[in-house]
């Protein structure tokens, strides 16, 4: 499993507008991407897809 670290207090904020998020969820945004995510899987709710 990838790990990409915990989302901010602003973006725990942003993301209590969705009606699907889970303990996990980050905004993709502010997922700062390096070689240690290579293989990492991101799942999209089916309206984001």
């Amino acid at each position: 499993m990838r790990v990409v670290g915990r989302a901010t207090p602003l973006e725990e904020n942003m993301l209590e507008f969705s009606d699907r998020k889970q303990p996990n969820s980050r905004l993709s945004c502010q997922v700062v991407v390096t070689d240690a995510l290579d293989g990492l899987v991101v799942h999209l709710p089916v309206t984001q897809g």
